[in-house]
């Protein structure tokens, strides 16, 4: 295929990964003065987030075609090719993980511990999530998806809060089982494509043209399906979520729940449905339900929680379902705003866990039963919380709410009962929602304490965020018109 770019010459998406990765290895070599890896790991998010806003900018309009494609051989000899593609969906999903990554760094500023690890494993991290946004080779993208997991198991196991040892081993078994089972698929896949061409390959765009069988087709798309809806995270493969998201240090929350929880529907999005039509086909109903259900469950937990950090778990849960929903709908409207929805809810509840942290720091508590008094003793601290908590719920002309009508208008036209059902889900995230705004900003205050406002760099993380959910919330179209092109192909069977 030949690459669709205006600038054929220069590898902006291998510099979307390579970049972090300098940035962690200068980290580590720097390791005795914490100062400089702060520097770093600040210099090189910026680096990264201005190179996807500048790919942002000029290739915003998207036509359904690839925007970028790099493709270089790599092993020859097994077929594993070096390539890396970006359409509008993975444009979207970079800018987000870039810009979340920058605020990432600025929360973990005031790190003491084994700073350099910390940042150098941030990096490293985003470096996996890039790469499994634009990996477009089998390979290169299980490859990208291990490479994501093993940073944030050590930032919960050594960073984390006083059960994190539990907690990390319970995230990395989880996604370890299912990523097991998605490379038994993916060699199988091979294996099959190559006796039936000749041509032994690992790109999912030539491995879409392998002829399978019901039970072949059937199997496969399991295996895929083990590792993605693990990751994704719907009921009942959701329970090292929350204990993950808990006792995770705060930059780790931020990421896990803002980028992390995105690759498994992405891993849908780009490899699981386009590869396996009529698994899929068959799949949608069931996919359907589980995402109905998982939105109900995780709203009801979520509302008997009193760890405000619980609380957000579930509730991350809760917004992934409605995800989920749009994308079995199988239809335009919906797509789009199952993919807008993943961008906002990574933007809002990423920030509420940001605030979340930043309460904890003043008061030392993440119990609604010994907060409250919140808004007259640290009122801008107080502000941003009742602002991103409104987005949360999908107050109309924040950014939550352009994503949830589009996927309930479009899950509307295909399943009506399952959208009114879901709105019975979406009307459930108001109770526990205004309860936690309820239990943190206002109530009685049990002790005279007096609370700091937001510092400087506080607001460096925060008023970016706050502006993006505003202005998503009344012209979205900026962030939807990358995804036209690319969601009407996917839909239709064919390739960007």
């Amino acid at each position: 295929m030949s690459m669709m770019t205006s600038l054929p010459q220069f590898p902006w998406l291998s510099l979307l990964v390579l970049l972090p990765l300098v940035g962690a290895l200068l980290c580590l070599l720097h390791s005795k003065r914490p100062a400089d890896c702060r520097a770093l790991a600040l210099a090189t998010s910026l680096a990264v987030f201005a190179v996807a806003l500048y790919l942002f900018v000029c290739h915003g309009q998207s036509d359904g075609r690839w925007l970028l494609y790099e493709d270089v051989a790599w092993i020859e000899r097994y077929g594993i090719r070096y390539v890396l593609a970006m359409d509008g969906i993975a444009l979207l999903m970079v800018l987000l993980t870039a810009f979340m990554q920058l605020a990432a760094v600025l929360l973990a500023w005031r790190v003491e511990r084994h700073v350099s690890s910390f940042f150098a494993l941030l990096l490293l991290l985003e470096a996996g999530l890039m790469g499994i946004f634009l990996a477009y080779d089998l390979v290169l993208f299980y490859l990208f998806w291990e490479v994501a997991l093993i940073p944030m198991f050590f930032l919960i196991s050594v960073w984390g809060g006083a059960n994190r040892r539990q907690a990390a081993l319970k995230f990395f078994l989880y996604t370890l089982v299912g990523s097991f089972f998605m490379l038994i698929a993916i060699i199988a896949l091979y294996q099959i494509h190559g006796a039936q061409s000749g041509v032994y390959t690992f790109v999912i765009g030539d491995l879409m043209q392998t002829q399978l069988t019901a039970a072949q087709e059937g199997w496969l798309f399991a295996g895929f399906m083990a590792a993605f809806l693990v990751k994704s995270p719907l009921v009942p493969f959701h329970t090292w979520l929350t204990d993950a998201l808990t006792e995770a240090p705060a930059a780790g929350s931020l990421d896990l729940t803002g980028l992390l929880l995105k690759t498994g529907i992405y891993g849908l999005i780009r490899v699981a449905f386009p590869l396996f039509p009529n698994a899929t086909e068959n799949f949608l109903p069931v996919l359907g339900v589980l995402a109905l259900v998982g939105l109900f469950h995780a709203a009801w937990a979520a509302y008997h929680q009193d760890d405000i950090k619980r609380l957000l778990a579930y509730s991350s849960i809760s917004h992934l379902g409605l995800v989920v929903l749009g994308l079995a709908a199988w239809q335009l409207t919906a797509w789009e705003g199952s993919i807008l929805l993943m961008v906002t809810h990574g933007i809002t509840t990423g920030a509420l866990f940001v605030l979340v942290s930043l309460i904890r720091e003043r008061t030392g508590t993440r119990s609604m039963q010994e907060l409250g008094g919140l808004w007259g003793q640290a009122p801008c601290l107080a502000f941003m919380f009742l602002l991103f908590s409104l987005a949360s719920l999908g107050l109309p002309g924040l950014a939550n709410f352009a994503g949830e009508i589009l996927v309930l208008l479009g899950t509307f036209q295909q399943h009506p009962v399952w959208a009114v059902v879901a709105l019975l889900g979406v009307v459930f995230a108001a109770a526990y929602m205004l309860r936690l705004v309820q239990g943190v900003l206002w109530g009685s205050t049990h002790k005279e304490r007096v609370l700091p406002d937001l510092t400087m760099r506080e607001w460096l993380i925060l008023l970016p965020m706050a502006i993006l959910v505003v202005w998503i919330g009344i012209y979205p179209e900026p962030f939807l018109a990358p995804l036209h092109g690319s969601v009407a192909n996917l839909l239709a069977g064919g390739l960007p």
